[in-house]
């Protein structure tokens, strides 16, 4: 499957609650523009491997106006033990770049028109993983049909500001 989509988002686009911190020792409001132009594209690809396992992986490209680019690369593979019970690993890889307002603590000049020291705006990897075990036996769970299924998933998520 193949996505894409164009969003523009306007209104007020800051944080009102974030400060920012100047080089002249002042502090600020973060200031961002009232107008943002999204560009996400996706591709989401699915193979069964037999009957036990299948590879599902997606892909995301996204590009803004704010100059913030990012990739996402998720990777899960269901292994059926069972008829009724699978086991899920999944992985998922994220990068993004810098949004062209973005400095660090202490590093924005009065010159500077917008202004965010947002570190969820700032070039960063991150990574996820962990797994699921989902329950589907035929009667429903606890023999209540309508509860066909249940899982539970945990996962492990580190993020390293570059």
């Amino acid at each position: 499957m193949f996505l894409a989509d164009a969003v523009l988002q306007q209104g007020y686009l800051s944080l009102p609650f974030h400060r920012v911190y100047f080089n002249d020792q002042t502090v600020h409001q973060e200031n961002l523009p009232n107008s943002r132009l999204k560009f996400p594209l996706a591709l989401r690809a699915n193979y069964f491997l037999g009957d036990k396992l299948i590879i599902k992986t997606y892909y995301r490209f996204y590009a803004d106006d704010w100059d913030l680019k990012s990739n996402t690369f998720n990777l899960e593979l269901p292994v059926k033990i069972s008829p009724f019970l699978s086991i899920s690993p999944f992985y998922r890889f994220y990068n993004q770049t810098a949004i062209k307002y973005f400095e660090p603590y202490q590093e924005h000049t009065q010159q500077n028109n917008y202004y965010t020291s947002n570190y969820d705006l700032s070039k960063f990897n991150s990574n996820f993983s962990g797994a699921g075990i989902r329950l589907s036996p035929p009667k429903g769970i606890f023999g209540i049909r309508y509860f066909s299924s249940a899982e539970i998933r945990y996962g492990h998520y580190s993020k390293v500001t570059v």
